[in-house]
């Protein structure tokens, strides 16, 4: 294996029902990880984090609270198994860089060691939790509650005007930048049901997607305030490699008024009520990092994304999954 890996980490969505099995079955590591998962988690979900991930029922893998540890932990779990299965066990692999959609930025985070395991799966339990409270809300429930629908074949352009022409006094934002040609809405679900009727008369798919709030919007500030505390509470170190925001769309670092923990800090929170750069962050790293590109457990979503990017500008560059072992 290289030691100028670029390291990418999935995020919502990518969870499914016997994520991270073959990786417990095959590696020590990978076990080692379910089972320290397991300790932390305990019984709030009714059974243990790994079970879900290999038995669902998939009701439950789906609900944000989660599905978000859950995908953490097999990620993890999958780069662990990596590392031991290509002599890096000791974890000190030579990393370029990091980067993780949303809920993935936390597990890059973690790989490049500014967050311990356990610190990063007790916020992403909260994270997960919070934002569920967050869609339950009373202002979340008004207009219908809250929703996201996927525009295909937008530009970010068109996407904006889509979310100003269907607005009308609702929340609606343009919440994911995931490659070209796919953003994601989120806002109240009635604002949702019209920007699909205005992306129709531009001739532009889209599909609402099966979520239970407006993520990344600012109907998640009730998420982001307690999320805020819980980051006050938590060692962060500096990262061994370059870890990318998607706030910023660029690689997390000190700013004039901050060190780089306090930005990270303060860049997580912003992330709930912001607009993730997914397409951003790639077209970063696609153009300043050469390197060996490895997409985590569980999925493939992060490479297709990367082949569309840009017409397929990038379309050249291997990523090697680690979905499963081998």
């Amino acid at each position: 294996m290289s030691s100028n890996l670029v390291i990418l980490c999935p995020g919502q969505g990518a969870q499914v029902v016997g994520m991270g099995r073959k990786w417990f079955d095959s590696s020590t590591e990978a076990k080692r990880v379910f089972a320290e998962a397991d300790a932390i988690v305990g019984d709030r979900f009714g059974a243990p984090l790994s079970t879900i991930c290999f038995d669902g029922p998939a009701e439950l893998l789906n609900r944000t609270d989660v599905s978000q540890p859950a995908i953490y932990v097999a990620s993890l779990a999958s780069w662990k198994g990596v590392l031991a299965a290509t002599g890096m066990g000791n974890g000190e692999a030579g990393l370029a860089a990091t980067g993780g959609l949303s809920l993935g930025e936390y597990t890059a985070l973690c790989v490049a060691g500014a967050i311990s395991f356990e610190d990063g799966l007790k916020l992403v339990l909260l994270r997960g939790r919070a934002m569920q409270d967050a869609a339950e809300s009373p202002e979340a429930n008004s207009g219908g509650g809250g929703g996201m629908v996927a525009l295909i074949g937008a530009e970010d352009a068109q996407a904006q005007q889509i979310c100003d022409e269907a607005r009308a006094g609702d929340v609606l934002v343009c919440a994911n930048f995931n490659t070209t040609g796919q953003v994601v809405l989120s806002g109240h679900k009635s604002a949702c049901a019209r920007a699909a009727e205005v992306a129709s008369k531009m001739g532009i798919r889209s599909t609402m997607l099966a979520v239970s709030g407006a993520f990344h919007s600012s109907l998640m500030r009730p998420a982001a305030d307690r999320l805020e505390e819980a980051l006050a509470k938590t060692t962060i170190r500096e990262p061994r490699s370059k870890v990318m925001s998607n706030v910023t769309g660029e690689p997390h670092g000190a700013s004039k008024d901050f060190g780089v923990a306090e930005s990270i800090r303060r860049r997580l929170v912003e992330q709930l009520t912001n607009p993730v750069k997914w397409s951003h962050n790639c077209r970063w790293l696609l153009t300043n990092v050469v390197g060996d590109y490895r997409e985590l457990a569980p999925g493939k979503s992060l490479s297709g994304m990367i082949r569309r990017l840009d017409g397929g500008a990038f379309k050249g560059t291997r990523v090697t999954s680690h979905d499963e072992p081998g």
